[in-house]
């Protein structure tokens, strides 16, 4: 079965930064799951996956502007200490979360001080020429209810 549009598709995944780091990977838990053609993955990952069938492994480099788009400066934003969320002391560097009216968030702390910390809200892969390793496990048709709530169900997706 193909992957296009309404399939779920399940793999596995290790992503590579331009250092060739491993940044994030799939391959010590359960197979990712989501449904191809309503934005569940990175545009060029999902460009990518159309067309392909279980059981191929292959890789694939994504610009920024089909993966989490260019670094913006203005992305600095002031926010009180107490709304971060994740630790009890905070540092430079370190990834909180915050609360938006999108729901939750993760930015960078890029400064602290007594009352208010500045963080960075781009995204921390932002920028970043992006390579990724994948295997594709299963394909399957969705359920109308996956359909309708524009994501895949059950081990690796939502639910």
């Amino acid at each position: 079965m193909q992957i296009e549009k309404n399939k779920v598709v399940l793999f596995h995944y290790s992503v590579r930064d331009e250092q060739d780091k491993v940044v994030e990977t799939s391959r010590d838990g359960r197979p990712s799951a989501y449904l191809h053609g309503h934005g569940g993955v990175i545009k060029g990952l999902e460009e990518a996956l159309e067309g392909r069938e279980a059981g191929e492994v292959f890789s694939v480099t994504v610009t920024p502007d089909k993966a989490y788009g260019q670094r913006k400066p203005d992305a600095i934003q002031r926010v009180p200490v107490k709304h971060l969320m994740g630790a009890k002391r905070w540092k430079p560097g370190m990834i909180a979360q915050v609360k938006t009216e999108q729901g939750p968030r993760h930015v960078m702390v890029a400064k602290v001080g007594l009352k208010f910390a500045d963080v960075d809200t781009n995204h921390p892969m932002a920028g970043k020429t992006l390579t990724f390793d994948i295997e594709i496990i299963e394909v399957r048709d969705a359920d109308a209810e996956e359909i309708a709530h524009g994501h895949a169900h059950g081990p690796g997706g939502h639910h």
